[in-house]
């Protein structure tokens, strides 16, 4: 698959400190991030198996 047609996933983006309100919220901004973070890393993974030789980015 080429590269224009399978782009590399683009990590989330991280909270500000102040995005969380410190509550407890059920939803809080911090766990969706966490999730978010997981989905990119298995997404990254993926997509580094189908491009084995595209440079490695910080």
């Amino acid at each position: 698959m080429a590269p224009d047609n399978d782009p590399r996933p683009s990590p989330p983006e991280m909270p500000l400190p102040d995005d969380c309100c410190g509550v407890g919220c059920p939803h809080c901004v911090l766990d969706v991030y966490e999730d978010e973070l997981a989905r990119y890393e298995a997404e990254l993974a993926a997509w580094r198996t189908r491009h084995p030789d595209a440079p490695v980015e910080p």
